[in-house]
């Protein structure tokens, strides 16, 4: 589209040349044991883990991947909420709640109630926060979401952005306000199954999101996040591998760029059912710890689509970064009146407190500030 940044990158052919060789049933017992065996694993050694063969071999991999996490991250676990400023989309997503031809409550929070919900997330104490917005360049500009940015590098100390992709001066602009890092759902990795998904809007075109980490990266980012919507595709195994490639060469590519992945998976919302999910908790845990086996200096976030229990018991093997007080309804935090309707249905809604005392009780330790702001974010135009 007209207003899209091509920066010319080899990354995506990549991908997709490594999707197209990828057979999750070509692996045997005997490639995952050599992947455990290994200190550092190459991109076959992941394509094992994530394979059936491994899933005899469960607990061996918990033990390894929980030993990993303790290697690189201690017993550190990072809280942090998200805040969503707008629900209006441009996209026609046939999965999610913001969907455009969605007959739901749109709302988008004025300056003042930006403002409000934060200092009521900032109450809790975290110092970590979220912004999303539904894909709309039009009821959420990029001189909105600017203004959503230094709002919370008043309040918070890590901020991070999942909104519409943008160019690379654009991603440069809220980086100047304050913004961290950048996590863009890629969705799934397969063309066909990607234009099936998405019929209309500025998100069918697939080269454009894919590349939105990489300008990101370009524009300054601190570090960029990565996903695959589990259940999307049949192969499950397929998209989780690309996006583990995707991450994977960008590291390469730009070895001072932190690197993160969120473990989504298809839940229910206005737009599907719950017979709908493909992928179990036991899937998600394999592609979880493939994930920091593969690339152990990894973050990885599980979020509140996953029930209480089996968040609590992610953190205590792979997991170093965990959603809490969530709300997923536009001025869900706070006492706006208008309120708008949120994107997917959560599945735990514990407390900030609560996911707090659930950690210590592992012997986890509940960071909430692991970042400190410096005087060079005071240069937002």
């Amino acid at each position: 589209m007209p207003h899209m940044e091509n920066i010319g990158t080899e990354i995506l052919e990549k991908v997709l040349e490594a999707d197209r060789g990828y057979d999750p049933g070509s692996f045997s017992e005997a490639d995952v044991r050599r992947a455990l065996s290994k200190d550092r694993l190459d991109p076959y050694d992941f394509g094992a883990l994530l394979s059936p063969a491994a899933a005899p071999l469960m607990e061996e991999v918990a033990r390894k991947a929980r030993q990993a996490t303790r290697d690189h991250f201690g017993n550190a676990v990072t809280m942090f909420t998200p805040i969503y400023t707008s629900n209006y989309c441009e996209n026609r997503c046939r999965y999610c709640g913001f969907n455009r031809d969605n007959d739901i409550r749109r709302a988008r929070l004025t300056e003042e109630e930006v403002e409000r919900e934060m200092d009521s997330i900032a109450s809790t104490g975290l110092t970590d926060i979220l912004i999303l917005t539904g894909e709309s360049r039009r009821h959420s500009d990029l001189e909105y979401i600017g203004m959503c940015v230094r709002k919370a590098a008043e309040r918070f100390s890590s901020i991070g952005m999942e909104v519409y992709p943008v160019n690379s001066d654009e991603y440069r602009y809220l980086h100047e306000c304050g913004a961290d890092y950048v996590t863009v759902f890629q969705e799934t990795y397969d063309p066909l199954t990607y234009a099936s998904f998405h019929p209309g809007g500025p998100k069918r075109v697939m080269s454009y999101r894919f590349n939105a980490q990489e300008r990101a990266i370009l524009g300054g980012m601190r570090g960029v996040g990565f996903a695959a919507l589990l259940g999307l595709r049949d192969d499950w195994r397929k998209d989780a591998f690309c996006c583990g490639m995707h991450a994977y060469l960008l590291q390469r590519k730009y070895p001072h760029a932190e690197i993160a992945f969120s473990l989504p998976r298809l839940r229910p919302t206005s737009a599907h059912r719950e017979d709908d999910v493909k992928v179990s908790e036991k899937d998600l845990l394999q592609v979880a710890m493939a994930y920091r086996l593969f690339m152990p200096f990894a973050s990885e976030t599980i979020s509140t689509r996953e029930l209480p229990r089996f968040r609590d018991g992610i953190v205590g093997i792979c997991a170093t970064k965990i959603s809490a007080g969530s709300s997923v309804e536009i001025g869900g935090h706070s006492d706006v009146e208008d309120k708008g309707d949120g994107q997917f249905r959560l599945s735990d809604t514990r407390s900030v407190e609560e996911v707090r005392e659930a950690l210590v009780r592992q012997g986890l330790q509940p960071v909430f500030n692991d970042y400190v702001r410096s005087d060079r974010w005071t240069s937002c135009p």
